[in-house]
C-alpha cells in the first residue's frame, strides 16, 4: 500500500515518519513544498501520477494563526486552495485522501465539548481557511477523512511545549493565559491514529466523514505550562493571565475542547491523557 504523506517537514509529518517503522506494509512517500506543491494542481498531478497513491495524508497547512491575519491570501492558498486540489486529484486517482483541520473552525462559546456536527463559526482568518478546506474537500470528494484536533505538539518542529521549555531556560518568570481551555495533543499520538485508520481492515463508504482527536482531559494553557515545567522538574515563576491581558491579532477561542466520541466508536480507538503523553514526548526530547 502507497500512502503519500504531504508536509513531511512539519511535526506532524515527520511524527508520521517517527512511527513509519510499526507499518512495514506501507510504502510511505513523504513530501514537502519542493516535492509537490499542493497549491498547483499540475505538481500535484505529476506526484499522484508517480506514485498512484492508496491513500493521502494531508498534513501540509499554514499554521502561523497571528501572521494569518496580514497573509489572509497566503492561509487560503494552502489551507483552501491545496486540500481543494487535493481533494479533485485523489478523485481522479481514486485515493482515499486523510486531512488534517483543527478546533479553530469554532467561536469557542460553547460550554461542553464540541461534536463534529456542530455548527462551525471561525473567528479568525487561520480557522476561515481551515473550515473553507474542509468545505473544499466535501464538495469534491466523497472518499476522505477529515479529523479535527487541536493544541497540538511534540518533539518536532516548533509548538507551545519546546517554546515553554525555551523560555524557561531565558527567563526567571513567565505568564500564561489561564482563561482558554481545551486539550493538548500529543502529534504522535495524532500520527499513530491517522495510520490506524487507514489500516482498518474493510473501509466502508459509512466511515467516510468528519472526526474529532484529541488526547484525554481538560486544561487551560497555563496548566499546560504549568504541568510541562513539573514534569520537566524546572523551576520558574509562572503567572496566570487573562486573555485579554496578552491581546494577539488573532482571536483564539476560549474553549476548544472536542468530543471524541465518534472515532472511539468507528475505530475503537483508545486515547491516552494528555499528561501522560506529555511524559512520553518530552522523554523523547531528552
Amino acid at each position: 500500500m502507497v500512502v503519500l504523506v504531504t508536509g513531511a517537514n512539519g511535526q506532524l509529518g515527520q511524527s508520521i515518519q517517527f512511527i513509519a517503522d510499526k507499518h512495514p506494509n506501507i510504502q510511505f512517500v513523504y513530501t514537502d513544498f519542493q516535492e509537490m506543491d499542493i497549491t498547483n494542481l499540475e505538481s500535484c498531478q505529476t506526484v499522484f501520477s508517480k506514485y498512484k497513491p492508496q491513500f493521502c495524508i494531508n498534513t501540509a497547512a499554514y499554521t502561523a494563526v497571528d501572521k494569518a491575519e496580514s497573509e489572509a491570501e497566503k492561509a487560503q492558498l494552502i489551507n483552501a486552495i491545496g486540500p481543494e486540489n487535493l481533494a479533485k486529484i485523489c478523485k481522479e486517482f481514486d485515493t482515499i485522501l486523510v486531512h488534517i483541520s483543527t478546533d479553530f473552525i469554532f467561536d469557542g462559546t460553547s460550554k461542553t465539548p464540541y461534536l463534529e456536527s456542530d455548527i462551525p463559526n471561525p473567528q479568525s482568518v487561520y480557522g476561515q481557511t481551515k473550515l473553507d478546506g474542509e468545505i473544499a474537500i466535501q464538495k469534491n470528494w466523497e472518499k476522505h477523512f477529515i479529523v479535527r484536533t487541536s493544541w497540538v505538539y511534540s518533539q518536532f518542529a516548533n509548538n507551545f511545549m519546546k517554546t515553554m521549555l525555551r523560555l524557561a531556560s531565558e527567563r526567571d518568570n513567565l505568564s500564561v493565559v489561564n482563561d482558554q481551555i481545551g486539550t493538548p495533543t500529543n502529534a504522535v499520538d495524532l500520527a499513530d491514529v491517522l495510520l490506524n485508520i487507514i489500516t482498518k481492515d474493510e473501509i466502508q463508504i459509512s466511515h467516510f466523514g468528519t472526526y474529532n482527536f484529541s488526547n484525554e482531559g481538560v486544561c487551560s494553557w497555563y496548566d499546560f505550562a504549568n504541568e510541562i515545567f513539573h514534569q520537566s522538574k524546572i523551576s520558574i515563576h509562572l503567572n496566570p493571565i487573562p486573555t485579554e491581558a496578552y491581546p494577539t491579532p488573532a482571536k483564539r477561542p476560549a474553549y476548544s475542547v472536542l468530543d471524541k466520541t465518534k472515532i472511539k466508536k468507528v475505530f475503537g480507538v483508545l486515547i491516552k491523557d494528555w499528561k501522560e503523553s506529555l511524559k512520553e514526548s518530552l522523554n523523547q526530547l531528552n
